[in-house]
């Protein structure tokens, strides 16, 4: 494969890992030595003296499933403000911008009561949108003049981005973070004698953050949830499918929150949610690289162990979803291919059965796979299927879906899929096919130590959902499942009256595009993938293109809903440039 082509994929399924929401891949014994600061905070070390780097990380276990109605969102805000600084970083002035904050809050609070206001005219039909200037009250339009004559003075005094160029000035690389359902993580790669500035930097805005601009970015993730959601054209209808298939539990809202939501978290709830989740006993240090674990130890003591332990106990996620008594269904029509989506309850990550189920969806997922021979090559019903076990840290559900051929409908891929999964029900897995399944899960753990930074995302995963062990423990423990057991939850979960189902028809008067896998994306999606198209079909080693797609089959079942259907066009790109190759 050509160098420029391997690393744009390569890059490609690095930042769709990156950001999933599912569980890491999974490998061998890890020695990992955990210990706990004096504050209650949880360390994490791996020495690994391959390279002069260290990848070095926390995970807060908080994510959009501790929010509750009215903050949802505050979760993922806080992965934008932990970048705004400390009274040291990121102002000319601290002890004024200290003032400007609190004299925004003061007019923040004026702005809200008439925000009351407003949202009482909305309920009774005397507006219509919140946004319109024409619809704010004329004291909240006082007050808006008002409040940006503070963001102006703010801006002035401010040094925008310096916590990452203080990082990059040192040779650190990296920088960045997510927001899950179940948790929040931090990340970046420092070289090894940087150590000591890593634990002092990460430390300082946990001990003393400034939530400077915190309105702005408030403004920004509201305008993130637009370009990823209201503005795509499956983000909307995949938001609704979520709300339609959790009944009952906090899963059911979106991690960037609801449009109502996000403009009316104020800071004073921002702060009390961070001084409750934010604190020691609730986030986990992650290091792995070229280090001593005692003097990591010392210097995580040193610095992190200056902050005060939280006063309060985390409130535990006590909702559970109710069982679903009767299937349900979604029709959209949508500016998209003609697709199905189908989704299961399943149990919890660390549930003996979503081990089974893992193994199951593998059996179905992958170019060898059922679906694969069956919906795509066999009865031409589809042009791509896959299957996925998701296991969070509550609950789970067990994904199966693909996009329809030519003439063929949504409804025949689903009759299609529901024919494979009566077929695991009826009979047993055969040992070839087991093993083969299980060799794969088993390759897949040679290959996760590739880098101090894979590994380092993999710990802050395993431990934001459950606890690092599991690293050691879920391979095996996968390795042991029988066709016994996969008939066994076939049969328990993949019942009628347990699932949602989404039919996506292609909306009327919209026209396919001229390369119709681009449909659903939004421009910055189509951009890459028009560019590793290309690259693609400049490829002419099919020894290379194979090796490539099998690679990527293998991390289809880690990417989140959004990232795995950038993967799934990838892949068919490269199926179909094998097929050029083969003629």
């Amino acid at each position: 494969m050509n160098n420029h082509l391997f690393y744009l994929i390569h890059r490609f399924i690095c930042l769709l890992c990156l950001f999933a929401c599912t569980g890491p891949v999974y490998g061998q014994q890890v020695d990992v030595k955990e210990r706990t600061l004096s504050n209650g905070m949880k360390l994490l070390m791996l020495e690994r003296h391959h390279s002069p780097t260290i990848a070095g990380g926390w995970v807060v276990r908080v994510g959009s499933v501790n929010e509750r109605p009215g903050i949802t969102g505050i979760a993922h805000l806080f992965e934008h403000m932990m970048f705004k600084g400390t009274p040291a970083i990121g102002t000319k002035d601290a002890k004024r911008d200290a003032e400007i904050i609190n004299e925004q809050e003061i007019v923040r609070d004026a702005m809200r009561l008439e925000e009351s206001k407003m949202r009482l005219a909305l309920r009774r039909g005397e507006i219509n949108d919140l946004e319109k200037a024409e619809n704010k009250t004329p004291r909240y339009r006082e007050l808006e003049v008002k409040f940006n004559e503070l963001i102006k003075n703010q801006r002035e005094i401010l040094v925008k981005n310096e916590f990452d160029r203080i990082y990059t000035t040192a040779g650190a690389s990296g920088m960045n973070a997510f927001t899950s359902n179940d948790m929040t993580g931090y990340f970046i790669t420092v070289p090894a004698n940087k150590l000591e500035m890593w634990t002092w930097m990460e430390s300082e805005r946990l001990l003393r953050p400034v939530f400077r601009e915190f309105y702005a970015e408030r403004d920004v993730v509201f305008e993130e949830r637009r370009m990823r959601t209201e503005s795509t054209p499956l983000g909307k209808f995949q938001e609704s499918l979520e709300a339609l298939f959790w009944e009952s539990h906090p899963y059911g809202w979106p991690v960037i929150g609801w449009p109502s939501d996000i403009p009316s978290i104020s800071k004073a709830q921002a702060d009390e949610f961070y001084s409750l989740y934010y604190a020691p006993q609730n986030i986990t240090l992650v290091l792995v690289g070229d280090f001593k674990v005692e003097e990591a130890e010392g210097l995580c003591e040193k610095y992190f162990g200056r902050i005060p332990r939280g006063k309060k106990r985390i409130p535990e996620v006590v909702t559970s979803e109710v069982a679903q008594k009767v299937e349900k269904r979604m029709n959209a029509e949508a500016e998209a291919n003609p697709q199905v989506d189908i989704l299961w309850h399943s149990p919890a990550a660390g549930h003996p059965d979503a081990r089974a189920l893992k193994v199951l969806a593998a059996v179905l997922s992958g170019r060898s796979g059922r679906l694969h021979k069956s919906l795509v090559l066999d009865k031409e019903l589809a042009t791509t299927a896959f299957a996925q076990q998701m296991s969070r840290k509550y609950a789970g559900m067990f994904n199966v879906g693909g996009e329809s051929k030519d003439t063929k409908t949504p409804g025949d891929v689903e009759n299609g899929i529901y024919d494979e999964i009566s077929r695991l029900k009826s009979e047993l897995v055969s040992d070839r096919e087991l093993q083969k399944v299980k060799n794969n899960f088993a390759a897949i753990a040679v290959r996760r130590t590739s880098s101090n930074f894979h590994m380092l995302l993999q710990l802050i995963q395993y431990e934001g959902v459950d606890s690092w062990k599991a690293i050691n423990t879920e391979i095996p423990n996968i390795l042991e499942v029988e066709a016994e057991d996969i008939q066994r939850v076939a049969r328990k979960y993949l019942i009628k009256e347990n699932r949602t189902v989404a039919t996506y028809t292609r909306k009327a008067g919209v026209k396919a595009p001229d390369d119709p896998s681009l449909a659903g994306l939004s421009a910055d999606q189509q951009a890459v993938v028009r560019r590793i198209s290309k690259q693609i079909k400049l490829e002419k080693n099919k020894e290379s293109l194979e090796q490539q797609l099998k690679t990527m089959e293998e991390q289809l079942g880690q990417a989140g809903e959004k990232q795995e259907g950038l993967m799934k066009i990838i892949m068919i790109k490269i199926a179909e440039r094998l097929a050029e190759l083969s003629k």
